[in-house]
């Protein structure tokens, strides 16, 4: 019989667990396992037999002393987008579930398994990765766990990802992230989320939306979590950085953003803008620098993708238009479908205007922060019910585009970005805020992160 998985903060304390001998990677894992099976539309694929080889090895050097990292045997959900050696990569489409098997890991998938993490399985998302919502007609929606009187989305596309870390089926979900895919899930689940830069890491083996604006990060319970596992993707598993000092480090928080209205409705729902700013003064008591102005870049940006279009989807029409001019796109969820449609129209001039003022910006808006750090609010409302969703495709897309509004920036820009929870509202929905630094700063970035985490950790215990 199973043992009950005990309840834990964190996958660096179920790594310590293990090391210490108080816990066992095999009896961990048939623990997560069966939270999978028992779960409802959050995994496509199990990868069991992998993983209880990886999880005995695990065992065998927690007791020899000879751990491969401090995530040595803690299991790991990988979104359907990462091959796994002999494990169909769906994409979240029945278009591929007939497919044949990946003949070999992707890249990060190897390289995390050199850090001796367990790959326990795939987990659903949005169809193809295109929505920030989460819904899959063909392997179910999981649900959004922190409401039991009415369904809610779990935020996409990393849907599965983010609810097997909520739910305990696994202490690590790896994901990717195109226009918010990372952050959007781990916001609505009240999860840590880091998106990286997109030349982080390599993408080999990984199922491509957008060639320009893919990136890929973890979704876990805390920022050292995160850091220590994307360390892991990169094979270079060791100790957490130290914690940047709150006296060094200057964040912008765009007010602008805060302030504005859509439709004569606040732009930022009320519990969003009072947490962040609930967190704001937290930081500032414990030292940081906070900084409220108008950053024109972000504004810049933000006109330009409502002018212009959206980049994203200009490369996943691109990435998938052989497939949309084929017999099987019937097959497609109709609200992906038009989607990736929709770009098809998308004059060549926007498109060449996209890519041409992208850098432009990202100069632009390394020389407005001149060091400090962008804050911005992850989503700008908590997690919507899932039934309007479902009955309207007009709603569906009005809640979609706006779930997307804010995280959008930071892909278009390739902002390396953590995505941090900051409260609840009346209804226990998660709010949360999302910190960025200029593309490639991810190092700097981490480090500041673990500054903020350490600083509200410590505001809440209150010292």
């Amino acid at each position: 019989m199973t043992q009950q998985l005990p309840e834990y903060p964190s996958a660096l304390a179920l790594g310590l667990s293990i090391a210490a001998l108080q816990l066992d990677p095999v009896d961990l894992l048939e623990c997560c396992l069966q939270r999978a099976r028992e779960s409802s539309g959050v995994f496509i694929s199990l990868t069991a037999d992998r993983a209880r080889a990886e999880a005995e090895a695990a065992r065998l050097r927690a007791r020899a002393g000879c751990r491969l990292g401090p995530l040595d045997g803690v299991p790991v959900a990988w979104k359907d987008l990462f091959d796994i050696r002999g494990s169909i990569t769906t994409a979240g489409s029945r278009i591929f579930a007939e497919a044949e098997p990946a003949p070999a890991d992707a890249t990060v998938v190897r390289q995390a398994a050199g850090a001796g993490v367990v790959s326990m399985g795939k987990t659903n998302l949005t169809e193809l990765a295109y929505s920030g919502l989460g819904l899959n007609p063909h392997f179910g929606t999981p649900l959004n766990p922190h409401d039991a009187s009415a369904p809610r989305i779990p935020g996409g596309s990393s849907s599965g990802s983010a609810v097997a870390v909520a739910t305990g089926c696994a202490a690590i979900g790896v994901a990717t992230d195109t226009a918010g895919s990372i952050r959007i899930p781990a916001a609505f689940n009240g999860l840590v989320g880091f998106k990286t830069s997109s030349a982080r890491h390599s993408r080999a083996g990984v199922f491509a939306l957008s060639q320009t604006l893919d990136s890929l990060g973890p979704i876990a319970r805390t920022v050292q979590d995160c850091v220590l596992f994307e360390a892991c993707m990169s094979g270079r598993a060791g100790d957490l950085p130290e914690p940047a000092l709150p006296g060094a480090c200057r964040i912008v928080l765009d007010e602008t953003v805060l302030d504005e209205t859509v439709l004569g409705e606040p732009g930022v729902a009320p519990a969003v803008r009072d947490n962040l700013e609930k967190a704001v003064a937290q930081l500032q008591q414990q030292g940081f620098i906070v900084q409220r102005r108008r950053l024109q870049s972000v504004a810049m940006v933000r006109d330009l993708i409502a002018s212009a279009g959206w980049l994203g989807a200009a490369e996943a029409y691109t990435e998938h238009r052989l497939l949309l001019q084929s017999d099987k796109a019937a097959l497609l969820d109709p609200r992906v479908r038009a989607r990736l449609l929709a770009a098809a129209s998308m004059p060549v001039e926007a498109v060449v205007s996209l890519y041409q003022q992208r850098i432009r910006l990202q100069q632009q808006l390394a020389a407005e922060l001149d060091g400090a750090a962008l804050l911005l609010p992850t989503v700008a409302h908590t997690a919507p019910l899932l039934a309007p969703l479902q009955a309207s495709a007009d709603v569906f897309a009005r809640v979609n585009l706006a779930t997307l509004r804010l995280t959008m920036i930071g892909s278009y820009l390739d902002l390396p970005t953590f995505a941090l929870p900051t409260g609840t509202d009346a209804d226990g929905q998660h709010s949360s805020m999302q910190i960025s630094l200029p593309t490639g700063e991810d190092d700097r970035l981490i480090r500041m992160a673990l500054g903020v985490e350490r600083a509200l950790n410590n505001e809440s215990r209150g010292k």
